[in-house]
């Protein structure tokens, strides 16, 4: 991933150095192994631990001439000055992705942390801006359309509802994708004793794979993808909102603009919802490399390499952007701008149609059919858009609906309150009391 999107904790752990330190790392855990087995003498191993170590530069040069960067590095560590005889048990019993593997996963495991931390701050962030916003009512859309008065704090609510869900996934997905194998050649620990696997597993703190391969399978690759990128796109449907929201003719919320910030080159008053459409951006990334990861799924027999150079693009990538986004974002809805005014006057701006519903309902409770009822109140919610006539004066002035309806009765119809009588119900249910 470019700098321009990278943090440097995650950026840190794609590094070439942190990724050869993982390799370096498999290899001496598996050398510990079968010294606990004792199939190596413990004195090497001890050695091997304090003084094994690579250049990059010297791995750069070797793969220019082996075509293979397992075999460049393993020779690469073998040719440590500090090293004696015991540099011939690197890379003793494995083959190459029995490291790559278990290391990638390790790798993974390490961006996991971090994403895990970063979720669990988005979903405390959108928790306490929707139980701030609890009561501040707005104007429910659908089809971009007013429908019925709602309040700000539900949709939040509604994030943090879905943002839970995520990290369920993502949980899901991070047991699964935290997996190691060293099985060999095929699969068949032909070469390896399977209690090697076990404690390299165990010491990097990831679970051993039942059965494998050469390689782990990549659905596991492509459940992880799916969830990153699920987590993506629950962010852009969330900033697609906050974009909607700060459109000029609705400004109900604004994205947080500072001291010396430029909307525009040409237009000096523009004031962008940038952050926002950048997650949107984004998100078309992290779907990307899902599909990515699914191609990688199908690889042929006991395995290729045909996953490996887009593994090597699509895993730091998304890692660093998912990272990237919600700490974006979090920024974004922490500093978000609300206008309560600006709601309850876009709410007026449909002539009170927004209270259709309502009449409807006391009219039919008031013992006509609905469709007589509907038929009733449609002509007049017409003339109040099409005339700009209030739908409440029209509604006053109907002698039908008059002569079910009160005056009290009306009046309570066009009552914004009720129609979020039941949020303390949902917050609670939401555990957001």
């Amino acid at each position: 991933m470019i700098e321009r999107y990278t943090r440097q904790e995650m950026g840190a752990i794609w590094t070439e150095e942190n990724k050869y330190r993982a390799w370096l790392e498999v290899e001496i855990l598996a050398c510990e192994a079968w010294a606990e087995i004792g199939d190596i003498p413990k004195e090497d191993v001890i050695k091997l631990r304090a003084n094994a170590d690579f250049d990059i530069e010297r791995i750069y040069e070797i793969e220019k001439e082996t075509r293979h960067d397992v075999v460049a590095f393993t020779r690469a560590v073998s040719e440590t000055k500090a090293l004696g005889e015991e540099r011939k048990w690197v890379h003793y019993g494995l083959t190459s992705t029995d490291v790559v593997d278990t290391a990638l996963s390790y790798l993974i495991k390490q961006a996991n942390e971090i994403l895990r931390k970063d979720l669990n701050k988005f979903i405390q962030i959108i928790a306490k801006k929707a139980k701030e916003h609890k009561k501040t009512v707005c104007m429910g859309r659908t089809h971009g359309v007013h429908a019925e008065p709602t309040t700000f704090g539900l949709k939040l609510a509604l994030w943090h509802e879905e943002m839970k869900r995520n990290i369920e996934r993502f949980e899901a997905a991070a047991a699964v994708i935290e997996v190691g194998k060293m099985s060999g050649a095929v699969g068949t620990y032909a070469n390896i004793d399977p209690r090697v696997e076990a404690y390299v597993c165990e010491n990097l703190g990831l679970a051993a794979a039942p059965i494998s391969t050469q390689t782990l399978q990549r659905d596991r690759h492509a459940q992880y993808f799916s969830t990153l990128a699920l987590i993506a796109t629950s962010i852009e449907k969330f900033a697609t909102e906050v974009r909607g929201l700060q459109k000029s003719e609705t400004r109900e919320v604004e994205e947080g603009f500072a001291k010396g910030q430029k909307g525009s080159s040409a237009m000096p008053h523009k004031r962008n919802p940038i952050g926002s459409e950048n997650m949107t951006g984004m998100a078309r990334l992290m779907r990307g490399y899902m599909v990515t990861a699914f191609e990688n799924v199908s690889l042929w027999h006991e395995r290729d390499i045909s996953h490996s150079s887009a593994e090597r693009v699509i895993i730091p990538d998304a890692t660093i952007t998912l990272n990237y986004m919600l700490n974006r974002f979090s920024n974004i809805i922490e500093n978000l701008s609300v206008f309560p005014e600006n709601m309850k006057r876009n709410m007026e701006r449909t002539f009170g149609l927004i209270y259709s519903q309502r009449i409807l309902l006391a009219l039919i409770g008031k013992g006509l059919v609905r469709e007589e009822a509907y038929d009733t109140v449609q002509p007049l919610t017409a003339r109040s858009w099409d005339e700009q006539i209030q739908f409440r004066l029209l509604v006053e002035a109907d002698e039908k609906i008059t002569s079910y309806l009160s005056p009290e009765e009306i009046n309570d119809c066009f009552d914004y309150n009720y129609h979020i009588q039941n949020v303390d119900l949902i917050f609670e249910r939401l555990g957001l009391n």
